[in-house]
């Protein structure tokens, strides 16, 4: 398997177990008395199925692209120095128009 699918893999799997955790304070600490609405629903385990996997989905894909940007490559050419300006010592010609 190439190693881009293996860390794929790998960090959906932690965006999915962080929705899990997610998911869970969120019902623990009754927030918008949301466990109380799954609670007393017939179909609440719906509601729970689709925080979890739309959560999922987006903690794995922030997830991802975390990694991914800080996935370093190594650029060992010169950068180009400071870009200081060179002082010369001689003035500057600047034009004034001047009224008549």
């Amino acid at each position: 398997m190439p190693q881009l699918v293996r860390v794929y893999i790998k960090n959906v799997l932690i965006g999915f177990g962080l929705s899990a955790a997610f998911v869970a304070a969120l019902l623990y600490t009754n927030v918008g008395n949301l466990w109380h609405l799954i609670s007393t629903s017939d179909i609440g385990w719906i509601a729970v199925l689709m925080l979890f996997v739309f959560n999922g989905i987006v903690f794995a894909g922030v997830q991802f692209a975390f990694v991914i940007m800080r996935m370093e490559s190594s650029d060992d050419t010169p950068k180009g120095g400071k870009r200081q300006p060179v002082i010369t010592g001689e003035p500057a010609r600047v034009k004034v128009a001047a009224n008549r």
